[in-house]
């Protein structure tokens, strides 16, 4: 009985990429014939549309060739939604996670998975991004938030790394009971454990448009995965209301002697707005924050899918090198 053959599944979400189909294409080409070449792997593409607007689904069945499908989602999720449709998809030996935008290339993408196959003690093998040409603000942002959202946690998430990455099928199976309707991937895979090995890789240049990821959509993520993963901000804003009531008794008592003793006038005005204002603030940005981690929970205790599927999309075939 001849021996089966090993299979990756290429996984790629994808929102309004309609200008870099092509160039994709022949990037995932050019992969399934090195993965073939060097490690015997066949290869199955599964592309998510995370609720494109524009005709980058077409385009993409149009330039793909071998064995794809395309899973076009009822609406925009999110990308972190869409990673999750596409595992749901997957039976492969190995599954690598890529975008479509042409950042990823095609030599990190098979040194990831040399490293996942050479070493069999090794479950995932993610790329960690070079933040080197990075600004000073932001790199520091990034290390004061890895830092604060590791603390006090079992398990550490991974600095700088996204969600390219190759690991096992198993790892793929067991991410997918991972039903968290607000997801925050980077969290997902750290608590699902196994064994990591990291990558350091620079991101090539988009080929078209620019990120989605703004510095308002950055913050907000983050504050995702603050509520998903860690209780820290409450810990701070309760020492800090702890801080501000000792502050407080402390006034009250420094008054209380002046006035017993030296009979100093009670500060009116002024000590009152002040005791106001900061009060005020403090409990309007501890409601806020509050209000992150209800909204988590009632979200999750709702029973709904995680994301809708509208159609697949499906084929086999070869694929032309100019095309």
């Amino acid at each position: 009985m001849p021996e089966r053959q090993p299979t990756l599944d290429i996984v790629t979400p994808f929102w309004n990429e309609a200008a870099s189909a092509e160039g994709f294409a022949r990037l995932l080409l050019e992969l399934e014939t090195e993965v073939s070449r060097r490690f015997g792997f066949a290869t199955r593409k599964i592309l998510i549309d995370d609720g494109s607007v524009d005709d980058s689904a077409a385009r993409f069945a149009e330039a793909l060739g071998g064995e794809w499908e395309i899973v076009r989602l009822s609406r925009n999720f999110g990308k972190e939604v869409a990673v999750l449709a596409g595992l749901d998809r997957t039976r492969g030996d190995m599954v690598l996670i890529m975008d479509a935008d042409l950042q990823h290339s095609l030599e990190v993408s098979l040194k990831l998975i040399g490293e996942l196959v050479e070493n069999p003690d090794v479950d995932v093998v993610y790329a960690r991004t070079n933040r080197e040409g990075a600004s000073w603000k932001r790199s520091q942002s990034a290390k004061l938030f890895y830092s604060l959202i590791n603390s006090s946690q079992r398990f550490d998430i991974p600095e700088n790394a996204g969600d390219f990455r190759v690991m096992r099928g198993t790892v793929a199976r067991a991410l997918t009971k991972l039903r968290d309707k607000r997801r925050f991937n980077k969290g997902l895979y750290a608590w699902a454990g196994f064994r990591h090995k990291a990558v350091t890789y620079t991101p090539g240049q988009r080929i078209s448009g620019t990120s989605k990821w703004s510095r308002l959509n950055l913050l907000a993520f983050s504050m995702e995965g603050f509520a998903s993963f860690s209780v820290l901000p409450l810990r701070i804003l309760s020492l800090s209301g702890l801080a501000v009531a000792l502050a407080g008794g402390i006034y009250g008592l420094k008054v209380f002697l002046e006035v017993f003793f030296y009979g100093v006038a009670v500060p009116g005005y002024p000590s009152l707005l002040v005791a106001i204002v900061v009060l005020g603030g403090f409990n309007l940005a501890l409601l806020g924050l509050i209000g992150e981690y209800v909204w988590v929970a009632l979200s999750e205790s709702k029973d709904r899918p995680v994301y809708i599927v509208r159609d697949i999309v499906s084929g086999a075939g070869e694929q032309k090198p100019d095309a």
